[in-house]
């Protein structure tokens, strides 16, 4: 069996990628329609680390990715990255939807080397670049199909490939899983893990999925329903790579009791135990893209 591993020893230390939310509240809609969607949220995240936003639809997670993302602008508090201060979109800041944002007028390759295109990059070295990214997803072979050609996991690695090609100190995702299969989730989840593990990029990921939040992240931020706060920091004691065991072991199903019970009612929830982790601790503009 092998040993489990550290996070210092499966990738190098990072020292970029800082996320500090502080105190941010974040109202949408106007005039009588205008509601509160995320109210004094205030979060620090630590380079490289990998943290699940999660919590009931409508909670304000997506809205919370969209400011990060900076499509959104916070009514009340800061959001800086390393120190300074989010105002726009930045290929620094990589976001990944459910859906993907793939032109399909466009092959794969062509898709994933965009943001080199949009930067003045050379075809030949942007193209190169590309192929690198797509070998690292998995997609090697593929370069020349069109979007519409690939199933819906294979459009997914293509979307990973083409913000990840940006080298980005933040990658931000909007339940990118969401809408497929089972075993393709699974080995969609195994491949992010394994980019993650190599690359060390932060990684701030919405989930509705309590099982997919407690297999992936270091540390699960539970929300409550509008208007969302952080109700609960979950460290998650597991190690890395996750295996069989943490998946069915009694700490997991202890884990994910509580996460129930907090989605449910966090008045009537029992505080849970603190155990010792092994660990320490082309996107739209429009706001209505991040009610949830």
């Amino acid at each position: 069996m092998n040993a489990i591993l550290s996070l210092s020893e499966l990738a190098p230390e990072v020292s970029t990628g800082r996320l500090d939310i502080d105190r941010v509240s974040i109202e949408l809609g106007s005039g009588a329609d205008r509601f509160t969607a995320l109210a004094d949220v205030s979060v620090n995240i630590a380079p490289g680390e990998f943290v699940c936003l999660l919590g009931p639809s409508g909670c304000g997670k997506s809205t919370l990715l969209g400011a990060l993302a900076g499509h959104l602008t916070p009514s009340r508090g800061q959001l800086r990255l390393d120190g300074a201060p989010i105002g726009g979109p930045d290929p620094q800041r990589g976001l990944v939807f459910q859906h993907h944002t793939l032109f399909p007028w466009l092959s794969v390759r062509d898709n994933v080397a965009y943001g080199l295109r949009m930067r003045g990059v050379g075809r030949a070295e942007r193209h190169a670049q590309a192929m690198t990214w797509l070998k690292e997803v998995g997609l090697e072979g593929f370069e020349h199909h069109y979007p519409g050609a690939l199933s819906g996991g294979m459009q997914q690695r293509v979307e990973i490939a083409r913000v990840l090609i940006n080298q980005p100190r933040v990658l931000l995702m909007d339940e990118p899983f969401g809408a497929l299969d089972a075993l393709t989730r699974l080995k969609m989840q195994e491949l992010l893990l394994a980019l993650w593990s190599k690359r060390r990029m932060t990684v701030v990921f919405v989930t509705h999925d309590i099982d997919e939040a407690l297999f992936m992240a270091d540390r699960i931020l539970v929300m409550s329903a509008r208007p969302g706060r952080v109700i609960e920091e979950i460290i998650v004691p597991a190690g890395r790579p996750r295996s069989a065991e943490w998946l069915t072991g009694s700490s997991f199903i202890e884990h994910k009791r509580h996460c129930l019970a907090l989605l449910r009612d966090p008045a009537l929830t029992v505080p849970l135990a603190r155990l010792s982790p092994i660990n320490p601790a082309a996107e739209s503009a429009d706001p209505a893209a991040y009610a949830d």
